[in-house]
């Protein structure tokens, strides 16, 4: 396995961070290469756990080199805080590598990003505010300020009095906002380039030499598929690749690298956030009633469903195999982690959606057209369940209840992908490696 894509299959949170961390001691490099402290994921540090939001997971292992690849964009201050909180926990840093084509997010960028979402009212896309999006935007419009240009104080001062010209004038005098000068950022972000000099890097030439060298590199995604900027549920996506090609352009390696693309997959499926979500169990008070209302809000209580990074209740639905399948289309998955199994021995029964339908149209495959996805309603399989039966303890596929199996087997059957990692409680030992080599 020398290189392996990780990513999500849903609307993010699906349990990349406990799959990273289990399979991670296997990798001589793991790569974040999009996103930036807008994704979260939490990693097991003895009897701790740690919410990290930049820093790869290979951090948590000595042989692990980890790497912030240019795809991401970097908050200095998000970073370096948690880099101290890794060193307070005895976890060296010192092997980190960040590339120095990296965007940085600026102090104007996360006030744009909750000025503009404010001023979307009823039509927010539900952004984090951690000035991702203006950061990308910077990116794509050849205005943005890298982490190479924190190197050259001249150069930076030089990009940053350009960039406020621009800035200042939208903050006053379009959202009325404070605005800032190129002595207060470079007294902030100045102190961050000389903590973060040792760690910067060619981070591609690298991860190309390790490949001819046959080493092991894991490219790790945050959010998921539904999120990614060209094929997720546009608008109400990220502003990053999400998808396994993503991996490729922000890591900067070609795509015969890639082996394996391994899909990180709830057994149901969460959302936070605006935007489409066709199985969507909706809570009381969001207008949800009967049935579905009380399945919604068992599934966030039993999966503890709230963001890392944003402490968010998630919203909560059945898995959708129409998704999966799309998932497993754009990525190209070769095999399926799924998590969170556990979390559905609440119920008598499950269901799994298997098609949408749409003004008297079925859909097997996702919709061309978001408001066919806004309306599509849910086409169920009721499958019976395994309440009552305690699967957390299960070491073996064959110790699962007859029930649990069935219900993975469909689940194969209807995807089109091996399931070859099953997660049956948060602990990193409550997994069952099914077919993971």
């Amino acid at each position: 396995m020398p290189s392996t894509v990780l990513v999500g299959t849903q609307w993010g949170d699906e349990g990349k961070g406990k799959i990273t961390d289990l399979i991670a001691s296997d990798f001589d490099y793991v790569v974040r290469f999009q996103g930036g402290n807008n994704a979260g994921h939490t990693v097991i540090h003895g009897d701790t756990k740690l919410a990290l939001h930049l820093m790869p997971s290979g951090v948590m292992y000595e042989n692990a080199v980890p790497v912030i690849g240019n795809g991401v964009v970097i908050d200095p201050g998000v970073l370096v805080k948690e880099m101290a909180l890794l060193e307070a926990e005895g976890i060296s840093c010192e092997r980190l590598k960040i590339s120095c084509d990296a965007h940085v997010i600026m102090p104007y960028h996360k006030v744009l990003d909750g000025a503009e979402e404010k001023r979307l009212g009823n039509n927010q896309i539900g952004t984090t505010k951690r000035g991702i999006g203006p950061c990308y935007q910077d990116k794509i419009a050849r205005k943005g300020i890298r982490v190479q240009d924190l190197l050259d104080e001249k150069i930076f001062r030089l990009k940053l009095e350009t960039a406020l010209q621009q800035k200042n004038a939208v903050l006053q005098k379009i959202y009325g906002l404070q605005t800032y000068t190129v002595e207060e950022i470079c007294d902030e972000y100045l102190p961050y380039a000389r903590i973060l000099k040792p760690y910067m890097a060619e981070t591609a030439h690298m991860l190309n030499s390790a490949l001819s060298q046959g080493k092991n590199v894991l490219f790790e995604g945050a959010q998921g598929t539904l999120l990614d900027i060209d094929h997720g549920t546009y608008p109400y996506v990220t502003s990053s690749s999400c998808t396994s090609g993503g991996a490729c352009t922000g890591a900067g390696v070609g795509p015969v690298a890639v082996d394996r693309v391994l899909g990180i997959s709830k057994a149901y499926v969460t959302r936070v956030g605006g935007g489409p979500f066709p199985t969507e169990l909706k809570f009381a008070e969001d207008g949800g009633s009967g049935q579905d209302a009380i399945d919604g809000a068992l599934l966030c209580e039993a999966g503890h469903e709230f963001g890392v990074t944003t402490g968010r209740k998630r919203r909560c639905g059945w898995f959708d195999s129409v998704i999966a399948r799309y998932a497993a289309e754009v990525n190209g998955l070769t095999d399926i982690a799924m998590t969170k199994l556990d979390v559905l021995s609440a119920f008598d029964t499950v269901k799994v959606c298997v098609a949408y339908e749409c003004d008297g149209e079925r859909y097997d495959y996702f919709p061309m057209q978001q408001s066919v996805l806004f309306h599509a309603k849910p086409v169920y399989e009721e499958l019976p369940g395994w309440k009552g039966c305690d699967i957390t303890g299960c070491k073996t596929y064959d110790e699962l209840p007859a029930n649990t199996r069935a219900y993975i087997e469909h689940l194969e059957d209807i995807t089109g992908v091996p399931i070859t990692i099953v997660s049956v409680g948060a602990d990193r030992d409550q997994t069952i490696m099914r077919g993971w080599e």
